[in-house]
């Protein structure tokens, strides 16, 4: 099943768990354990009889396999754990056999399973469990995984460790570095990544802890991001979500109920590159840590921050006038003649009109981090974007927010990574990646 053929309607849980309640500051880190070693991408699905909860709902899951990976135009959820890994080997067998392994368990916890095939709490007492735990007896709360590839898989230090540097996609580019950037090297970069958004924090950890765990000796984390509240909407049944500048983020993003769009700005196609022809029904995914100057932006005039943006701050109505959905109309203007979207709001400058028609899909969320050690929130947004062409659509679009933006004066650009996501899996022996190893 395709992810985009996933209902967006999901019944809600009944009740408000502790675990929805947790702040993103109050999740654990990822913890490294031994490998669980490749015998579960080979093991039966059969679930074993002790050790499992039977408290998973089909209904609240999210199908892994599909002709696109989940967790691009699957609905958005509201918490992120997003990881990015250094491969510490320079064996291929050992890489594949480990993409094999995530691809099993990602399956399986998709659906609320254990990471491990024999269940959380079975197994021989004197080996480390095959799951944390954590996650044991709660359901599946739309957990999607998604893989991705970063350039220094292909190459690294000038070394091609894989063999593969040839099948290195021409659009998985080296990001420029951006005017004001300010990038911290320990939040930048990474061979893999793995995105896992879930409605329940700890569902979310729990994947991205098993994986790093499952990966010891084969892949180390390089970093890890925490997301809470959505900040975009990825369907018409979403409301806007609001980011943590108190403004509607994401009115006018790209919707899974738009198909021709997303075929257009998201989904890789035939004849992109023939050389890494592997990536067709894949995308790219652009990450980027924006540092929000928060105490500033709370001591900034409504008529400002308004102007800033480009949209009123109650109904995030463009100030071209309407209400939130309403089309923004440029080259409207005030009866003193100035534009009512002004030249340098965020709005303007991030508008299809002004980019060359050019879209994206975002996926982004909040974050705080606790303070800067100044007494100012470690605050901000976790951006997240899918595109077909970074080239096209992301590299012009945030030159230009850097250079021009007035938004710009109140963000930090501080962690960056991009990544290129292969196609999704179909069939029991499938695995993530597949189509660039195989």
């Amino acid at each position: 099943m395709d992810s985009a053929d996933v209902p967006e309607s999901i019944p809600e849980r009944s009740g408000v768990s502790r675990r929805w309640l947790i702040g993103a500051g109050a999740v654990g880190a990822v913890a490294a354990g031994v490998t669980a070693g490749a015998a579960i991408a080979a093991a039966s699905e059969t679930e074993s009889a002790s050790g499992e909860s039977g408290s998973a709902s089909a209904a609240d899951a999210v199908a892994f396999q599909g002709r696109h990976q989940a967790g691009i135009t699957t609905a958005a959820q509201d918490r992120v754990h997003f990881a990015a890994f250094d491969v510490v080997t320079d064996d291929r067998d050992k890489l594949i056999d480990l993409l094999k392994t995530w691809t099993a368990a990602a399956a399986r916890m998709s659906e609320g399973k254990s990471a491990g095939v024999r269940g959380e709490m079975a197994g021989p007492l004197d080996a480390p469990p095959a799951d944390t735990g954590e996650a044991y007896g709660l359901p599946p709360s739309q957990l999607t995984i998604t893989i991705g590839f970063g350039p220094s898989l292909f190459v690294k230090d000038g070394v091609d460790r894989f063999g593969i540097s040839n099948k290195r996609p021409a659009a998985l580019i080296d990001l420029p570095h951006f005017p004001a950037d300010k990038l911290d090297p320990g939040r930048t970069g990474g061979d893999l990544c793995v995105q896992a958004c879930a409605n329940d924090p700890q569902v979310a950890v729990h994947a991205v802890r098993n994986l790093a765990r499952m990966g010891f000796g084969t892949v180390s984390v390089r970093w890890s991001q925490l997301g809470f509240g959505r900040t975009s909407s990825t369907s018409t049944e979403q409301a806007t979500a609001r980011n943590l500048f108190g403004f509607k983020d994401g009115t006018a993003n790209l919707k899974s109920q738009e198909p021709k769009l997303i075929d257009e700005f998201v989904w890789v196609g035939k004849g992109d590159d023939d050389a890494a022809a592997w990536m067709v029904d894949g995308s790219y995914l652009v990450s980027r840590r924006i540092n929000m100057h928060i105490e500033t932006w709370d001591r900034t005039s409504l008529r400002e921050q308004e102007a800033i943006i480009g949209r009123d701050k109650g109904e995030g109505a463009p100030l071209s006038g309407g209400t939130e959905f309403s089309a923004v109309n440029l080259g409207a203007k005030a009866p003193d003649g100035e534009l009512e979207v002004p030249l340098h709001s965020h709005v303007r400058l991030a508008h299809p009109e002004e980019n060359d028609g050019v879209q994206m899909l975002r996926r982004g969320y909040n974050f705080t981090d606790g303070t800067d050690g100044l007494g100012r929130l470690d605050a901000g947004l976790f951006f997240i974007a899918f595109v077909r062409d970074p080239r096209t659509q992301y590299v012009p679009m945030q030159t230009k927010l850097a250079r021009d933006d007035a938004l710009s004066e109140y963000l930090q650009h501080t962690g960056s990574g991009i990544f290129a996501v292969p196609p999704g899996v179909s069939g029991p022996n499938a695995w993530v990646g597949e189509t660039l190893f195989g």
